[in-house]
């Protein structure tokens, strides 16, 4: 199974269907055009001299070239090396880390890219998506030309993405996922969330996170549904755009779906056609899920996925959960991995035990240029996650967090998700966060923040004892903060790492 031949087999079936929409622009492609278009966007990478196994980055805002640069390095054999346009000041560590033989990029980006090309050298070709720019090839015109494609190598084991990870601990890894392990996942994703023919998904979050391959275009185009993409949401913009495009799946992170939720309260509804909201990128508050329940009557399906397996461990329903008690949890794992919790000791867990996720099944092949980090995430056949979680009786699986944001405060583990959870039930906060620093008498000092929602009265003071009450330890040592922004990654996490250096440059 290859990535692209989703997309050539869509047009074989139902040509006139269509394929993409980028809402932006009001443009669309049917199958049948988009198959010509990555045909001719195939023939010009290969004119450029792009072969099997060659990286070409796509460095650019959400578009439809965008889509066909995916498409079409995946056709020739090459690997898409997808760089989000949030991270232009790193990109020359990007391009250094990859080497690839051509560079895509949006008009906008040009000083960032020369400024990184002039310190990462090799690359033998840039090609501007607008038009001629100086020193790089402009795109149209490479279209225009009709160069003739290449023979399709057709090796599904090949590697054909490569996705980075978020970089929270260290440098982003490029964890290189292979064509028939995605596909294979994201027929099970699409099986699971009853992807058929008459759905239209809509994503709104950047292209360049894995999230969107697996969560809004793969799973759409292996049942032959219609992907829409956006480029500038807003939640006004973005409601109107999802009631235009008869939308019925929204696969976002939770700050987007929030804002929909938001949203569609001031118009009344819910966009008319939508049957349900995804959600990845970070787990979801069970705050959120019980609004989307209880006020838009639509259930909001959490995934639970990294980088790294260019799929999901963990996939809920989309079914309207009744009981509150259950809304924690993510899902099930999907028929394409085995999962299981892990003691520090290696032995299997049982159920209601937390431990490290661990899995097998399909997965990455390993990192992009990184033995070690592959070894240490790769060991005996399975993929160690990093992440903290368990597995109830039902086989549902619970996120409880990462290993690394794990606190130990004065002999006690806290779970950051537990005080967040419980700090987001209160009335006025709109999202919590804890973080910890360094403390020589209690192991670490725990430092919890909120935003709240707009012209909310919160009582600090109050908010921590009504807290307490949930919590089994004591909060005594916590200090609780108010911020009127999270810091937050590209894919919609908060930015914890941020802000950590944040606060103690308040201290």
């Amino acid at each position: 199974m290859l990535m692209h031949n989703l997309l050539t087999d869509g047009a074989m079936r139902h040509p006139e269907k269509p394929a993409f929409t980028w809402v932006d622009r009001n443009t669309s492609l049917s199958y049948a055009q988009a198959a010509v278009a990555v045909d001719r966007m195939a023939g010009a990478l290969n004119h450029l001299g792009v072969v099997k196994g060659d990286r070409v980055t796509v460095f650019a805002h959400n578009g439809m070239d965008y889509l066909l640069a995916m498409f079409a390095t995946w056709r020739i054999g090459a690997i898409a090396a997808l760089v989000n346009v949030k991270f232009q000041a790193d990109l020359a560590y990007y391009l250094a880390d990859h080497t690839p033989r051509v560079l895509i990029y949006t008009h906008d980006m040009r000083d960032a890219v020369n400024a990184a090309v002039a310190q990462a050298p090799g690359i033998e070709h840039l090609v501007c998506m607008d038009g001629e720019q100086p020193g790089a090839h402009s795109l149209p015109q490479l279209m225009a030309a009709e160069f003739a494609s290449p023979r399709d190598p057709g090796d599904e084991n090949a590697l054909a993405h490569l996705s980075y990870t978020s970089g929270t601990t260290g440098k982003p890894k490029g964890a290189c996922l292979c064509h028939e392990p995605t596909v294979r996942a994201t027929r099970c994703i699409a099986e699971r969330l009853r992807i058929t023919g008459n759905d239209i998904t809509f994503g709104p979050t950047a292209l360049s996170s894995s999230y969107q391959l697996v969560g809004n275009l793969l799973p759409a185009l292996a049942n032959g549904a219609s992907v829409n993409i956006m480029r500038f949401w807003t939640p006004e913009a973005g409601w109107d755009a999802l009631e235009a495009a008869r939308a019925t799946v929204l696969v976002g992170n939770p700050t987007l779906l929030e804002e929909l939720r938001a949203q569609s309260a001031v118009r009344g509804r819910a966009p008319g056609r939508l049957r349900f909201g995804l959600s990845g990128g970070g787990p979801v508050p069970t705050v959120l899920k019980r609004a989307w329940r209880d006020q838009l009557a639509l259930p909001l399906v959490e995934s639970f996925g990294q980088s790294e397996l260019g799929g999901f461990m963990a996939l809920g329903h989309p079914e309207l959960e009744a009981d509150d008690r259950k809304l924690m949890r993510v899902g099930p794992p999907l028929p394409d991995k085995e999962v299981w919790m892990v003691g520090t000791d290696g032995k299997r867990l049982r159920p209601g035990e937390v431990g490290e996720i661990v899995l097998r099944g399909g997965y990455m092949w390993g990192y992009w240029n990184k033995p070690e980090k592959t070894r240490e995430t790769l060991q005996g056949g399975l993929l160690r996650t990093g992440d903290l979680g368990m597995m109830d009786d039902e086989g549902f699986v619970t996120m409880r967090g990462r290993r690394s944001e794990l606190l130990m405060v004065d002999g006690f583990s806290w779970f950051p998700r537990d005080v967040e959870e419980a700090l987001c039930r209160q009335p006025g906060v709109r999202q919590a966060a804890l973080i910890g620093l360094p403390d020589g008498e209690r192991g670490m000092r725990p430092f919890a923040f909120i935003t709240r929602h707009a012209g909310a009265p919160v009582d600090l003071e109050r908010l921590k004892s009504v807290v307490q009450a949930e919590i089994p330890y004591s909060l005594e040592a916590m200090v609780l903060g108010e911020l009127e922004e999270f810091p937050m990654t590209p894919t919609g996490k908060i930015a914890k790492g941020e802000l950590t250096e944040q606060t103690m440059a308040l201290l």
